[in-house]
This record gives structure tokens, C-alpha cells and sequence, in this order.
């Protein structure tokens, strides 16, 4: 028996070194396990805005700009405020499906989309009867082409039952850069797993880290001199709340207008 155990140990303790060399690339690289996962079904409504093109989004409260060359595409909603969040669910990936409704396609499909603004309140008008935002209302007011793909779009408002799910990007974390040397302004994009951001600190090559502070929709700031420096972030997730690092996203002569990509995402 005791060689039996011999063998047995040494390959438990083979395993674990194993491991541990998986644990130290992958903390190495600047990211950590994936452990953000789909959500239960939730019952809420949708409506839609904008025209069959989806141009009418372009935009919109959490700053990603032209959301086609920033990778949103046109599957795309605007959340009412108690999803919306502040801001903080912005990025966020939910699927969506018509429940419940004549207008409904037949056989319920499901489609995905990316929280990427707001559906403001609209307290002249009845919750019940066109102030589809207002709280404590779950609402989706879906682009046009992500509508129409879940129901007939003279329905104008369905019932939908949804889901947050993990957010599905090419490529690393983008930062698009704003403000000037003294005050750094920083919209994050194309953001995976959780799809939004809870905190980012940034990092210049003559600095610590410095933690900015949360502006509006995906935009954080700091007040800091970083012109001159090459810059790294680091980025917690709000829902999964891993934590990236984006080691040298930003060469020293960045430019404010320029969107500079990471070589790590979440998952």
C-alpha cells in the first residue's frame, strides 16, 4: 500500500502545480476565471425607437457613440431608470423574447441585445398608457431592428420576458479617451462577460494608480496630469466584479479623440 500512496500523492501534488501554473498565466495576462453567468426569466415590457436602419440610436446616454464602428451594431436598448441603474448597467447583454401577445412571431424567438441608453421618465403621461419608463417600470425601449426581430412593430408596446446574459466581444477592452492632459475622460467599450463597469483606476508610467471617478453612462474621469506617459488601466466588473488589467493600452503621446484597444476582455 504505501508505494500505492507514494504514486498517488506525487500526482496530487503533479495536479496542483498544474494548477497553480494555470492560476499564475491566467493572473499573469490580466484577467481571472469566468464566472459570470445567464440570470433567471424575468417578465418586464418593450417598445421600440427609432427607424428600420437603427440610425435613430446612434448614441445615447452610456456615450458609445456610432455604435456600429464601436461594435454594438444595431441590437441595441435603452433601459428605463430602474434598469438603467445610473449608468452602471450600461454594456450589459440581455436576451429578450415576446410573450403573451398576438403581435408575438411565432414560436417566441430570442434575441440579444446591448443596453447602450436611457429611457427617460415621462411623468405627463400614465404609466400604464405611454410613460412605459416610468419607475418602478421594467421597460426595454429596443431599436427598431432588434424589435422586430421578437414581434410585429404595429404592436407597439409587448409584454417580453428576459434575461441578462454574458456578453459575447471580439477583441480587448476599448477606451476612448477625452478631456486634455490635466483631466482624462474615458469611455469604455466592447466590454465582455458582465458587460459593464463598476470601477477603473488608471495608471501612467511615471504614476500609481489613480482611481477615477464614475462621470455618467460608461465614462469615468480623473483629475491628474498624464499627458507625455504611457497609460494602463485596471477594470472591475459590476456584476461579476472580476478584475482586468490592461497593461500599456495607451502609448505617451495618446491623443484625446483616439480610442485605444487592450489585448485582454472579460469572459
Amino acid at each position: 500500500m504505501a508505494p500505492f500512496l507514494q504514486s498517488l500523492s506525487s500526482i496530487l501534488f503533479l495536479m496542483a502545480l498544474i494548477k497553480l501554473s494555470i492560476m499564475s498565466r491566467i493572473s499573469a495576462a490580466g484577467y481571472s476565471p469566468a464566472v459570470f453567468r445567464p440570470s433567471p426569466w424575468q417578465l418586464a415590457h418593450a417598445t421600440f425607437y427609432g427607424d428600420d436602419s437603427g440610425s435613430g440610436t446612434m448614441g445615447g446616454a452610456c456615450g458609445y457613440g456610432n455604435l456600429l464602428s464601436n461594435g454594438y451594431g444595431t441590437d441595441t436598448a435603452a433601459l428605463s431608470s430602474v434598469l438603467f441603474n445610473n449608468g452602471y448597467a450600461c454594456g450589459q447583454c440581455f436576451q429578450i423574447r415576446c410573450v403573451q401577445s398576438p403581435f408575438c412571431f411565432k414560436g417566441s424567438p430570442i434575441t440579444t441585445v446591448a443596453a447602450t441608453n436611457l429611457c427617460p421618465p415621462n411623468w405627463s403621461l400614465d404609466s400604464n398608457n405611454g410613460g412605459w419608463c416610468n419607475p418602478p417600470r421594467t421597460h426595454f425601449d429596443m431599436s427598431k431592428p432588434a424589435f422586430m426581430k421578437i414581434a410585429q412593430w404595429k404592436a407597439g408596446i409587448v409584454p417580453v420576458m428576459y434575461r441578462r446574459v454574458p456578453c459575447a466581444r471580439k477583441g480587448g477592452l476599448r477606451f476612448n479617451f477625452q478631456g486634455n492632459g490635466y483631466w482624462l475622460l474615458v469611455y469604455v467599450m466592447n466590454v465582455g462577460g458582465g458587460g459593464d463597469i463598476a470601477s477603473l483606476s488608471v495608471k501612467g508610467s511615471k504614476t500609481g494608480w489613480i482611481s477615477m471617478s464614475h462621470n455618467w453612462g460608461a465614462s469615468y474621469q480623473a483629475f491628474a496630469t498624464l499627458s507625455r506617459q504611457a497609460l494602463s488601466f485596471r477594470v472591475t466588473s459590476y456584476t461579476s466584479k472580476q478584475t482586468v488589467l490592461a497593461y500599456d493600452v495607451a502609448p505617451s503621446n495618446w491623443n484625446v479623440g483616439m480610442t485605444y484597444e487592450a489585448n485582454v476582455n472579460f469572459h
